[in-house]
């Protein structure tokens, strides 16, 4: 995958302006506007003689439909109510400058190379190159099924148009990538109303979801279903639905690693297609030499993959960039997990090999300094600070505000590795190696002791939200403690602690958990991991609460939690009777960390009281939970 900008800056009718009447999405790789002309001076004659005419307002219709597959198609349809016939010119100001979607997102644009184009004439056909060293792209602005021939000067393809009273004119414009020789696939003409194949639903195999009593899980369910389809990379599709969708549109659109996990589990109860795409392409990626420059070791899960400029010319280490202390964990239990939902063994043995190295990295590399911990520091000078799911630069702060110093043991990352050793024991036990099964769990035993002695923090509550390189512990109340529970590490004499402490009004905003306490100095509600509220950290927290028995509390998250779901991540301000919560803009589906598409599947999951299963020989088509909820296919 790779990203770079274009922008069709104005399209004018005439030299003015047209004036929208309307906006509309129609599908998630469709818009439609619709506008109309202003008052158009026009020449014309009376007599034999040139004088100026004025074209009413609202004479003309304009319709620019627009749809996006592989590249950008729009139709330009023009319909004349004029009484007379008129000469009008359409022009179309192109603009490219092949900007690397990191620049594009720091709003800091750097033209590092060189951009050349040329008009063809007879094709009708913009060429844009950009070169910078061995990177190369191309765009061609392509006209097809025009009524009138383009021509191209002073940046604008302009169509001379002439109508008759009622007549219409149409053209396609296609926006199109050109990446190592090949162009872009697009939709054709009209698609806008005539779907193509290509972007059908019905990716995904039929699952629906029956609440007894519950009218809006069904039809949150459905809306995840319709956006994880929308998100569908082809590049990292396995077959048609087996896949990793994209961490979010516009900035994500790639294969990311803790990313791709959490989805897989999130969605496993309907869909563990997601589970059986990320183990595929992950695996293919998965770390097999040492680079500190990519944040890279034996065994490791990446972060994120890249194919733009930046990444291209060794800029960004993200070729991949293996900076994540989680997805490796993840990766093992997502491996647990599509077997024991799918109940076959071929799985298990398929990527027995990758949960080997996976299981290797842990025990090696994910402790970096044997003391029984997982810990992350960064290698690369150009790598993250932070490396667990709240991977902003300041997201791990002492009582005081203070950064905490690296390396961070983090308490979620020792849950999270708890609960692999468990899984992964119980693998080899399914593989016949007794021995190794034994020692994993007792590796399992001492993780879980030494963490409850080293991380517990008796005067809150709950567990520390880690320690720092000199192992002291980062006294914040935070939401990390709620994947501890969700994980099983925690001990059920103080589980129900640790759900009273999350629930006290400065975690509890009403509308969700907070990233942090409102009480510690670094609180902002509008910050990144600061005091925001997270649908991906919510639904986890709801399965600790459900699996430590608090089931009305994870009733009580997941109510409002889904009630945002069209929220991309909420402010932790307080929930009020009379007030919705602030959202934080996005510009499309997104299923990353913030986002709340899968999340849908998990409140869908927590609320019915899913869990996963034992492992078993065979599937079964239909899972029943207590309330009377189930997935059927």
């Amino acid at each position: 995958m790779t990203t770079f900008r274009f922008a069709t800056s104005s399209v004018t009718i005439s030299g003015r302006v047209p004036l929208l009447l309307d906006a509309s999405t129609i599908d998630h790789f469709s818009v439609r506007h619709e506008f109309t002309s202003p008052e158009l001076p026009l020449a014309g004659t009376k007599n034999g003689a040139e004088h100026d005419v004025v074209l009413e307002e609202r004479a003309i219709g304009f319709r620019l439909d627009r749809t996006i597959f592989e590249g950008v198609h729009e139709d330009y349809d023009l319909v004349s109510y004029a009484s007379h016939p008129v000469r009008l010119i359409l022009e179309v100001a192109i603009e490219s400058d092949f900007a690397d979607i990191f620049d594009v997102r720091r709003k800091r644009l750097l033209r590092r190379g060189n951009l050349q184009s040329s008009w063809h004439e007879k094709a009708g056909e913009l060429r844009t190159t950009y070169t910078n060293g061995s990177f190369k792209r191309e765009l061609h602005v392509c006209v097809e099924r025009e009524d009138s021939h383009p021509e191209f000067a002073n940046g604008r393809m302009q169509f001379v148009i002439n109508l008759e009273p009622k007549q219409t004119w149409h053209s396609c414009v296609e926006w199109l990538p050109v990446i190592d020789g090949k162009r872009a696939r697009v939709l054709p003409c009209s698609a806008i109303q005539n779907r193509d194949p290509e972007m059908a639903t019905g990716v995904l195999p039929a699952v629906e979801l029956a609440a007894t009593g519950h009218a809006t899980l069904p039809r949150i369910w459905r809306q995840a279903v319709a956006d994880m389809e929308a998100l569908r990379m082809a590049d990292f599709a396995v077959r048609r639905s087996v896949y990793i969708p994209a961490a979010g549109i516009p900035w994500y659109v790639t294969l990311f690693g803790r990313d791709s996990l959490v989805v897989a589990m999130e969605s496993i109860s309907g869909f563990p297609e997601f589970a059986f795409g990320a183990l595929d392409r992950l695996s293919r990626v998965q770390a097999t030499d040492d680079n500190a420059e990519q944040d890279k070791e034996p065994g490791k899960i990446p972060h994120e993959l890249r194919y733009g400029e930046l990444a291209s010319l060794g800029l960004l280490p993200f070729t991949p960039y293996y900076g994540t202390a989680d997805a490796t964990l993840l990766f093992l239990i997502v491996f647990s997990y599509a077997y024991q939902w799918s109940g076959d063994k071929e799985i298990l043995d398929r990527y027995r090999p990758n949960a080997e190295a996976a299981l290797k990295w842990m025990l090696e590399y994910g402790d970096r300094d044997g003391d029984g911990f997982q810990e992350y520091k960064t290698r690369s000078p150009v790598g993250f600070y932070n490396q667990g799911w709240k991977d902003s630069h300041d997201g791990i702060r002492h009582e005081d505000g203070a950064i905490a110093r690296l390396p961070i043991a983090l308490c979620e990352l020792q849950g999270y590795a708890f609960d692999a050793l468990l899984r992964m024991s119980e693998a080899y036990e399914i593989w016949g190696d007794t021995a190794r099964s034994g020692e994993l769990r007792q590796r399992a035993a001492r993780l879980y002791e030494d963490f409850n002695e080293r991380f517990w923090w008796e005067e809150e509550g709950t567990y520390y939200l880690g320690l720092d390189g000199e192992k002291r512990p980062i006294r914040s109340v935070a939401s990390n403690a709620g994947h501890c529970l969700a994980s099983g590490i925690v001990p059920s004499d103080r589980a129900s602690r640790v759900v009273d402490r999350l629930m006290q009004p400065d975690m509890w905003s009403g509308w969700g958990i907070r990233t942090l306490s409102m009480k510690h100095p670094s609180y902002n509600p509008y910050s990144y991991h600061l005091g925001s509220v997270w649908p991906h950290d919510n639904a986890t927290i709801a399965g600790g609460f459900r699996r430590a028995g608090r089931h009305t509390e994870a009733q009580q998250i997941a109510e409002p939690s889904a009630s945002t779901i069209t929220a991309c991540r909420n402010s932790g301000r307080a929930w009020r009777a009379s007030r919705a919560p602030i959202r934080f803009p996005i510009s499309g589906p997104t299923c990353r960390r913030h986002g709340p598409r899968p999340r849908s599947f998990a409140w869908s999951r927590s609320s019915a009281g899913f869990t996963p299963p034992a492992p078993r020989r065979s599937s079964t088509s239909t899972r029943t939970c207590p309330t009377g909820c189930r997935t059927s296919r």
